[in-house]
Order: C-alpha cells, then sequence, then structure tokens
C-alpha cells in the first residue's frame, strides 16, 4: 500500500512479547491512520469498564499515511488510550521527528499492553524490537531519561519520556517527545501505570507514496499558503494568541472569576519575544519557519510556554511574571505533566484558600492566593511526587471539588473531568458546544475556536453548532492523515480539497471531499460510542456551572454566559446535525451509513 509502512507492532510488557501484524488495505481505507487507527483498535480489543491504570488498558502510538513525507504540518506523532482523568477515549499529539522514524522502522502503529514487573523501556530499531531494563532512568525527569538513552544508543534515535509525574501516576502526567508535549487526559500517567518509562525509535526505510511528482507540485503550488497565513506563528509562536484573545473579553483569569487580565501585556508573545526569546525551532519538515520558541528567563531555558501555558500557569492563576512562567512551563516539561490540568488545578485551589474553603494544614501552610508565582513553583514539585497538598492537585479539580466539597464544584473548571484550554466557552458559542460534546473533555482540539474568533457575530447560536461538527470533522482527519492543525489557515480551517489531495496523492485512494467526510465521522463516531460504552451520555455534555451560570464579569465580552438553556439547544443541532438522537446516541441509521454495523449492539 502506498503511504503506510504496512505492519502494526504489539508489544506485551507483561508476557514480554512481541507481535508484528501486517496492516490491512481495508482497514486503511476504513480509518485512514493515526488517530483513526487507535481509535478502532482501542474500541475492538479494550473491554468496556477497565481501569486506565490495570494492565488491561492499551496505550498506542500512531502516525498516519502523511508521516515522513515532506508536507508542511507532517512531523506529528499521536497517543490513544483510555483516559485516567475522564475515564473515558483520549488522543493526545506532539510535534517533532519521533513519528516519522516510528513509520520510517516500518510501523504505522505500535500498541503496548500489560505491565512490566520493573521500569523497562521499549527500543525499536528497524525490524528489531526489544524490552531493556529502566531501573537506571526511573527517577530521571523526562530529559535526562532521553538524554541517557540517547547517549546510549545514539543520537539518530528518536524518543518520548515520562518523567517523575507519570511515574508517580499524576492524572495529567504527560509525555515529552524531546521537547515536545502530548499533554492532555494522563496519557503519560498510563505509561508509568505500565512500569513503562521510555520508546525509543531508529527507522531507516523510505516512505513510498502513489503521485511523487503530482505531491510535490501540491507542496510547491501550496507552500506560499503558510507564510501569508501563519506569518504572527512564524514570528512569534501560539504566544501571539495573549493579546488578542484578551481584548476580547476571552482569556480565562484567576480561574475563570474573569475573562480579562490587567497582566496581559506583561505574559504576551510581543513581550516574550522583545525580552526572552533566544531561537526559533521547527518539528520533523514543518515549512513554517519556526513556531516553536526557546526563551530564556534568569536560570531556566524552556522550549515554550506556547499559548495554553501562559494562560493556564499565567493568567488563570493571576501571575504576570514572564520569567516565572517559563520555570514552571520547564518544570512540567522535565516531570511530564500537563500544564493546562496542572495550572487550573492551581488556580481552582487558589479560590478555595481565597474563599477559606480549605485550612492551612491542607495547603502544607503555603500562602495559596493568586499570583503567588513561589507557591506555584513549589505546587509543581510537590505534584510531582504526590506529596502534602501535591497529592490532591495531582487528581485534577473534579475530583478535587469532590473532596473539597462546600460548593466548590461550582468553579471547578473542568469537561468530563478535563481541564477546559484557553479559549472562552462564554465568549465564543461553537466552544461552549464544542467542549461539551468534545470526546476527550475540555480539549480545543476537537472542535477548534479558529473560525469563530474571525466572526462579528459572536453572540449568536446561529449556525455555532455547525461550526463545532465541521471543525471537529477536521481535526478528526488531521490526527489520522497526521498533520498539525495550526496548519488550518493555510490549507483549511474546515475539510478541503487540500485534504482530499493530500489522501488521494500520499495512498492513490481516489476518494472525494464527501467520501473523506464520512471517513472523518466515522472515526468520530467511534469515539463517541467507547464513551457511551463506558457510561457516557447528554448529561455529561455539559459545562462548569461557573460558565453557565455567572456571566463574564468585565471587558471585551462583559456579560457573555453559556446559558443553560442555550446550551441545549445547541446540543440538539448539534446532535441533529451529526446523525445521532435526542440522547446524544448515534442512530442506528447514522452507524450502518458509517460502516458500523458492529457497533450497534454495544449501544442498543
Amino acid at each position: 500500500m502506498y503511504g503506510y509502512a504496512g505492519q502494526i507492532l504489539y508489544v506485551d510488557l507483561t508476557k514480554e512479547k512481541v507481535v508484528k501484524k501486517e496492516l490491512e488495505e481495508d482497514f486503511a481505507r476504513k480509518y485512514l491512520g493515526g488517530n483513526g487507527f487507535g481509535a478502532a483498535i482501542i474500541y475492538k480489543e479494550l473491554k468496556p469498564g477497565t481501569d486506565p491504570y490495570s494492565p488491561e488498558n492499551i496505550i498506542c502510538y500512531v502516525v498516519g499515511p502523511v508521516s515522513g513525507t515532506f508536507l508542511h504540518g507532517a512531523g506529528r506523532t499521536g497517543v490513544i488510550t483510555k483516559s485516567p482523568m475522564t475515564g473515558g477515549f483520549m488522543d493526545s499529539y506532539f510535534g517533532g521527528g519521533f513519528g516519522a522514524n516510528l513509520k520510517f522502522a516500518g510501523y504505522d502503529t505500535l500498541v503496548v499492553k500489560g505491565k512490566a514487573k520493573e521500569p523497562v523501556y521499549i527500543k525499536i530499531d528497524d525490524d528489531e524490537i526489544s524490552i531493556e531494563k529502566a531501573d537506571h532512568l526511573w527517577g530521571k525527569t523526562t530529559l535526562e531519561a532521553q538524554n541517557i538513552v540517547r547517549k546510549d544508543l545514539g543520537k539518530d534515535y528518536e524518543t518520548l519520556s515520562i518523567g517523575q509525574g507519570g511515574e508517580n501516576l499524576v492524572r495529567y502526567a504527560c509525555i515529552i517527545g524531546s521537547l515536545r508535549a502530548a499533554g492532555r487526559g494522563g496519557t503519560g500517567a498510563v505509561m508509568g501505570s505500565k512500569n513503562l518509562k521510555i520508546v525509543a525509535v531508529r527507522g531507516t526505510n523510505d516512505v513510498n507514496v502513489y503521485d511523487f511528482d503530482r505531491l510535490y507540485d501540491f507542496f510547491v503550488n501550496t507552500k506560499e499558503n503558510y507564510p501569508k497565513s501563519l506569518k504572527a506563528l512564524a514570528d512569534y509562536g501560539t504566544p501571539i494568541l495573549v493579546n488578542g484573545i484578551n481584548t476580547l473579553g476571552g482569556l480565562g483569569t484567576r480561574n475563570w472569576q474573569d475573562e480579562t487580565f490587567e497582566g496581559a501585556e506583561k505574559i504576551s508573545g510581543e513581550y516574550y519575544k522583545e525580552n526572552l526569546f533566544v531561537r526559533h525551532t521547527s518539528c520533523y519538515y514543518c515549512r513554517l519557519g519556526g513556531c516553536g520558541k526557546i526563551f530564556k528567563g534568569k536560570d531556566t531555558v524552556s522550549e515554550g510556554p506556547e499559548y495554553e501555558t501562559l494562560y493556564s500557569l499565567g493568567s488563570c492563576i493571576g501571575i504576570d511574571d514572564a520569567e516565572y512562567i517559563v520555570k514552571a512551563d520547564r518544570l512540567c516539561d522535565e516531570y511530564s505533566m500537563d500544564t493546562i490540568s496542572m495550572g487550573v488545578s492551581i488556580a481552582f485551589l487558589m479560590e478555595c484558600y481565597e474563599k477559606g474553603l480549605v485550612s492551612k494544614d491542607l495547603v502544607d501552610g503555603m500562602d495559596f492566593s493568586f499570583g503567588n508565582g513561589e507557591t506555584v513553583i513549589e505546587a509543581i514539585k510537590k505534584t510531582a511526587y504526590r506529596e502534602g497538598v501535591g497529592d490532591l492537585l495531582a487528581e485534577g479539580t473534579k475530583r478535587m471539588a469532590q473532596k473539597i466539597g462546600k460548593g466548590s464544584e461550582k468553579f471547578a473548571i473542568n469537561v468530563k473531568g478535563l481541564e477546559i484550554a484557553g479559549h472562552s466557552p462564554r465568549a465564543l458559542k461553537s466552544m461552549s458546544v464544542g467542549y461539551a460534546t468534545a470526546t476527550r473533555g475540555g480539549s480545543h482540539h476537537d472542535a477548534r475556536p479558529t473560525y469563530e474568533y474571525g466572526l462579528k457575530d459572536k453572540k449568536t447560536l446561529e449556525g455555532k453548532a455547525k461550526i463545532a461538527v465541521d471543525s471537529s470533522n477536521w481535526t478528526t482527519i488531521g490526527d489520522s492523515l497526521l498533520i498539525c492543525h495550526l496548519m488550518e489557515k493555510a490549507m483549511g480551517i474546515f475539510l478541503s480539497e487540500n485534504h482530499v489531495a493530500m489522501v488521494n496523492l500520499v495512498t492513490g485512494f481516489g476518494i472525494d471531499l464527501s467520501e473523506l467526510t464520512k471517513m472523518g465521522e466515522r472515526i468520530y463516531n467511534i469515539e463517541r460510542a467507547f464513551n457511551i460504552r463506558e457510561g457516557f451520555s447528554r448529561k455529561d455534555d455539559t459545562l462548569p456551572w461557573r460558565i453557565m451560570n455567572e456571566p463574564i464579569r468585565s471587558g471585551g465580552s462583559k456579560g457573555a454566559q453559556a446559558k443553560p438553556e442555550e446550551l441545549e439547544k445547541l446540543l440538539d443541532q448539534y446532535y441533529e446535525s451529526r446523525g445521532w438522537q435526542k440522547d446524544g446516541k448515534p442512530s442506528k441509521e447514522k452507524l450502518k451509513e458509517l460502516g458500523l454495523e458492529h457497533i450497534i449492539n454495544d449501544l442498543y
């Protein structure tokens, strides 16, 4: 098959067994790759009710048909598993060269099962697969462990790793590949539960595409789109979003008590570029010129922070000190902890402290006032080791609120247990329904906010559910191809003929836009079915109490609110557009239309 390595690699850590299975063409045509492969595999092979931390849980490392090619944005790797944060479907992605090398080694997906008796790492060198001891790596940070393995094996290996956060099962522990994070949903905690510290891969094969000449022509003819439409990203990276979103009045501030931050300018992309910038960084075969940025504070250098970290560890906890955020970002990367969930969890505890809902003993005698950078740094360290108050913070806001009680549930800012990203569900109606229906929970990479940011009328509900549907179809295909979402302004905010061209020129499938859209729907419906099988329903397609019941206090979106009755209306529209029932369950007719007849008996 064109565009595919042709094998799925299974590693069972309990049995210490490695199995290679041939990739079937029917499977590839049905699920495309990446996210589609991972979703189909865990739906089929994971029993309902499996504890995310049990050996029976599965973690898939996935690439897509464009991985390893010269197409812009192809330097991505996906990680799919059952989330310890939500108890549902989770996919998370990171940039760099790992995915390309996994494919060069001959594999479209790595599926890891079981639990090792002691710390191990997986070594992949083309056809040679081994499970190696990792006692000497356990307790090391992500970067320390990767450096040791690459020194031992060779610098031509690409690595991903967990740090102490993953080892100690922080529920939102992430995975770090080189310096990039698969941040959301606790994928690193699943690795830790399996005693898996690192995956190291080296590949030396080529990717055989269907029509190289026309694919190159497509690349040449579209490459000018990137500097034109993505210049701000190239110059400033995602931190360029801070000032604009703050002006809109959608920048979550002090645990979303407001959405305008008086210190935004001090943590803006412009400030970082002028005062802390060191150099640009790029993922494998990125043509943008480097949206990643290295920033340097007084005593810390970090790749980042990105916009989401400036929100979560900045405005959301009331910090406008750019250097503190660099230090906090670096610590989260080293310990392998999602900066969004980390920051929002700290913000939640700060509000509990502000309202007198927690004792000094519970917070280890620390001053958890908003804006206290010293407390933030110490809290991150304690969380990584689950020490003292860190053991509470490591659970995320949903479980923290359940323990603290006293009405704190009303300002625990999460969806389905996953803390929301820095795009306002009050100011952006498409994100109201987008967050609520996202299979991952509070993720901005199911439905995307990009299109609505460009609309003048952000108050109307009309068309907003359709935006959420169409943008999540695009992200599903993007994550299956596997390409970067930040290319959306250059290649299409929604599925377009550009995406069709990528699929056909690489694979030779010869599909049209309608078929590609149906493929995206198929994959998203599998994710939805996975969650329904785990007990999710319409009642879980909701937003934090504060977001639905408290209007924004000030700023450009003053008075905006995701009222419960508005959300119900948007949900009805979203479900109808998707071909789902009123209860949020995919209809039998829709499942048959998508070739998912095998799912019907699981849901009905």
